[in-house]
């Protein structure tokens, strides 16, 4: 079950909304200055209270800033499972809570950005990519090699992937890092050496759509399997890891705290 938690938040915004402006222009009115407020006067009180905090909320969640949780390895090296991040909900443009309809545009998502959007074969569900491709590329993967109009993205090696605590290394494997130059400054990718490449084709990105993949290559669900992700689907760009939590590690993890997304 996936909650839609701006649908909650939006109507518990208006519905406090609602009592506030009621108590607010109409049983205030009715109260005596003096008195203090009883039964359903109290009530409406208490209730409307809250609804300038969570304007606040809706609205710093909506439109600046929202966190996330990373549940899988998709993104290793670059987000790790117990990552917490924050997103950066404006940088492709103010979006309509609920309804996700853009209603200014202020920027759109450049290649090599960490983008968050909502899964286009189940839009309850938030995945977070590397943007590879933007529309009217021609993207093609062989060999565990990036491709981009033709031109191969150069790939350096970096030596052994260790991962630690809840993102160590599967048994028996021996994942390999390669540093990417997709954009400036490159990022890390890992590489399954011993796993044989099954996602060698090529795609050509329709206008008003996006091809992303994980950094770890071998281990994430992305756009060679299901496809592009429309500009609607977008929520926004991933800035920062706030904190990491892995309980085999001794639960919160300082030395990611702040670490930029790159």
């Amino acid at each position: 079950m996936h909650l839609d938690y701006a649908l909650i938040l939006t109507l518990l915004t208006l519905l406090t909304g609602v009592v506030w402006a009621i108590d607010r222009f109409w049983l205030r009115k009715q109260r005596n200055a003096d008195a203090e407020p009883e039964g359903a006067h109290k009530t409406a009180e208490v209730i409307g209270s809250f609804f300038p905090i969570l304007l606040l909320v809706l609205v710093f969640r909506s439109f600046l800033f929202e966190p996330f949780k990373i549940p899988s390895g998709s993104m290793i090296p670059t987000l790790l499972i117990g990552d917490f991040i924050v997103v950066n909900k404006f940088s492709y443009g103010l979006r309509l809570p609920v309804v996700n309809r853009k209603f200014i545009s202020i920027g759109e998502p450049e290649r090599g950005d960490v983008m968050v959007f909502r899964f286009p074969e189940d839009e309850r569900i938030n995945y977070v990519k590397r943007v590879i491709g933007l529309p009217g590329d021609t993207i093609t993967y062989r060999n565990k090699v990036l491709f981009i109009n033709g031109e191969p993205v150069v790939q350096e090696n970096g030596g052994l992937w260790v991962g630690e605590g809840l993102n160590r290394n599967p048994p028996g494997r021996r994942p390999i890092l390669r540093r990417e130059h997709l954009s400036d400054p490159p990022h890390e990718i890992v590489i399954y050496p011993d796993q044989p490449d099954r996602n060698s084709r090529t795609w050509t990105v329709p206008e008003g759509h996006y091809f992303t993949l994980g950094d770890n290559r071998d281990q994430s669900l992305d756009s060679r399997a299901w496809g592009f992700v429309p500009e609607e689907n977008l929520v926004g760009r991933a800035t920062r890891i706030w904190m990491h939590w892995d309980c085999s590690r001794g639960c919160v993890v300082f030395d990611r705290i702040g670490d930029k997304i790159e």
